[in-house]
């Protein structure tokens, strides 16, 4: 049995993201929590609400136990690009990429 929780378009750069996701991957869900409650990274917090809600999808939906739920699966997708653009010099126009992710976190039971 497994539970999936999905982050769609969220405002940070998946080569950023990839960083920490990579830290909890086939780590046990509260082992996982604690690594992503310490680090000092915007994309921590945003992969930790999407582990917390994986968890708790399998927890009320599945009917599984916390503490024996593992990151089964945990990657980062690239999203939407919202392209803009910025004044250079001498009058021509810079363009700036903003990139944006798609989190999915899966859990499942050992």
């Amino acid at each position: 049995m497994e539970a999936k929780a999905i982050a769609k378009t969220v405002r940070i750069a998946p080569r950023k993201a990839r960083l920490v996701i990579d830290l909890i991957r086939n780590k046990s869900v509260v082992e996982a929590d604690n690594i992503l409650a310490n680090l000092n990274k915007e994309a921590a917090r945003l992969i930790r609400k999407v582990l917390v809600s994986a968890t708790a999808n399998a927890e009320n939906n599945l009917g599984l136990d916390k503490n024996k739920l593992y990151v089964k699966e945990a990657y980062i997708n690239e999203g939407q690009t919202m392209k803009r653009a910025k004044m250079g010099s001498r009058g021509h126009v810079d363009p700036i990429k903003r990139r944006t992710s798609h989190i999915t976190v899966v859990v499942g039971e050992k």
